[in-house]
């Protein structure tokens, strides 16, 4: 039998073979090119109780920092940590945080616009709109933090600009002795903008380095999907609490008071796992410049970016405007803001559901193409459910089934394009399809805002029905683009494959529970 120095030189030997030619459109069969991708089982023992893999340290593949903390050895014990636990959590309550503070307004405009006298409700969708905008400009600082520094000095940099931003917050509307500074708001918004991609970047990352393949959809989906479970907060809170103008500015305090508290925990979280939970996780990932030629070259990621920017931003959009959509046919804030609540509600309840089933069956590709055309139908249905009877069982039905099929699309879509370009650092792919989903949702509200009936125009004055219709002609140009992905036959979940390949090597997963 082949002692422990002779598997780990035969090891060190073949480390080149961790690397995937990743970015292929037409892939090949597992058994096509596994012998490139591990060494062979015939030339190395089983060991035990440890797995020794040979990871590739070069300056290349350093240069990506993503597997800084296990270069130490070229020895590594897979092994998850329940730590990792407490960092997800953390991460939950920045996202939570950070969307709370985009939709505290847009539930309330016209008290907002009564608030700072303004002319109409447009500089209040504004307030929504600055955040899209100013988290491009956080995007590239995020990704190169996360790349470098890590997703603990990257949590770090989203609760401190977060605090700032919601105190800035609180001296935009106690200022002026009590009558506030609609100028001094926004820039709130701004540094609550800039703050907000250092974390929302950052699950895809996480999942990456702190869980296995059996739970990494599940664990992008709980850090991922906190950021609109805020948004729903924000929906039912601030019409709560808010029904007077002098209401507004004790409010916005509160809010405030209670952004800083839960911030606090991304203090205490660890940098990093002692060693990788499985062997996809201590894979090198390819450096930014590398990852970014590769990524706009990848037929696949493309599309994907395309769909999830115009759904996201579409979703973005209608948070915004919900209030706006539906008042005009007699609705009140409270019941916009149920609606948007059973929006974001829904959507929670059946990603907590789904999620840990892709995690097993790992069919993301049916899934997508699945959900992609029930989103779209939704946005079309939208168009016909606000009725001048004031009915609520339409606008709430199809928020919810909007919801449900949006919310379980984000996770399952930043992990399956992970899985398609491994081993592309995972913060890069998250952040470009951030980004686009921001930006173009800046730029719906934009556009829905201006297709808005005027006060004598309209039946009833001021409705949206021309925005609806912009937003059902755009959802339905998704519906054909994720069949253009392929099959299942023709795709593979790299990391996955990668997994199972190496647990079935072995006499034992070696992925074992600790503190």
């Amino acid at each position: 039998m082949t002692d422990r120095s002779s598997v780990r030189s035969t090891l060190l030997k073949t480390s080149r073979s961790f690397t995937y030619s990743p970015l292929r459109t037409a892939m090949p069969s597992l058994k096509e090119d596994e012998a490139s991708l591990r060494p062979s089982p015939a030339s190395v023992d089983k060991p035990p109780l440890t797995t020794e893999v040979a990871i590739d340290t070069t300056a290349e593949s350093a240069a990506s920092g993503h597997i800084s903390a296990f270069e130490e050895s070229h020895t590594v014990h897979y092994r998850s940590f329940k730590r990792r636990w407490f960092g997800l959590v953390a991460l939950m309550l920045l996202n939570f945080v950070s969307s709370w503070a985009w939709l505290t307004f847009a539930p309330i405009s016209s008290i907002v616009a009564d608030f700072f006298s303004l002319s109409s409700e447009t500089p209040v969708n504004w307030l929504s709109t600055v955040i899209l905008f100013t988290y491009l400009v956080g995007s590239v600082p995020s990704a190169i933090t996360l790349n470098r520094y890590g997703v603990k000095v990257s949590m770090l940099t989203s609760a401190v600009l977060l605090i700032i931003g919601s105190w800035v917050r609180v001296a935009g509307v106690k200022c002026r002795d009590g009558r506030g500074s609609f100028g001094v708001l926004i820039f709130g918004q701004i540094i609550v903008g800039l703050g907000q991609p250092f974390s929302l970047n950052a699950p895809s990352y996480y999942s990456d380095m702190w869980f296995t393949s059996k739970s990494r959809v599940s664990a992008n989906a709980l850090a991922s999907l906190s950021n609109p479970l805020g948004g729903a907060i924000g929906q039912l809170v601030s019409p709560a609490f808010v029904s007077q103008t002098n209401q507004f500015s004790n409010m916005v305090l509160w809010v405030s008071i209670i952004a800083t508290i839960l911030c606090l925990p991304a203090i205490f979280i660890p940098a990093r796992p002692p060693c990788p939970p499985c062997p996809s996780s201590a894979v090198a990932k390819f450096p930014l410049k590398k990852s970014v030629r590769l990524l706009l070259t990848n037929r696949r990621f493309m599309i994907i970016f395309f769909v999830f920017a115009i759904l996201v931003g579409f979703f973005n959009a209608f948070s915004s405007l919900i209030n706006q959509i539906m008042e005009p046919y007699g609705y009140t804030s409270d019941q916009a803001g149920y609606a948007g609540a059973i929006l974001i509600v829904a959507g929670l309840v059946f990603s907590a559901i789904l999620s840990p089933i892709l995690d097993r069956l790992h069919t993301f590709l049916l899934a997508i193409q699945i959900q992609v055309p029930i989103i779209a139908v939704c946005y079309i249905c939208l168009i016909f459910t606000q009725t001048e009877n004031k009915q609520l069982i339409g606008p709430y039905i199809v928020s919810g089934v909007l919801g449900a099929s949006s919310f379980s699309l984000l996770p399952l879509a930043l992990e399956w394009v992970q899985e398609q370009v491994f081993p592309v650092s995972p913060e890069l792919t998250s952040s470009i399809l951030w980004a686009g989903g921001n930006l173009v949702g800046g730029i719906f509200i934009v556009v829905m805002d201006a297709l808005k009936y005027g006060s004598n125009q309209g039946s009833p004055p001021q409705n949206m029905k021309r925005s609806l219709i912009f937003e059902a002609v755009v959802a339905g140009v998704t519906i054909p683009l994720p069949f253009l992905l392929g099959n299942k036959n023709m795709t593979r979940n790299r990391r996955v494959e990668l997994d199972e390949h190496e647990s079935s090597s072995y006499s034992s997963e070696q992925t074992g529970e600790e503190g």
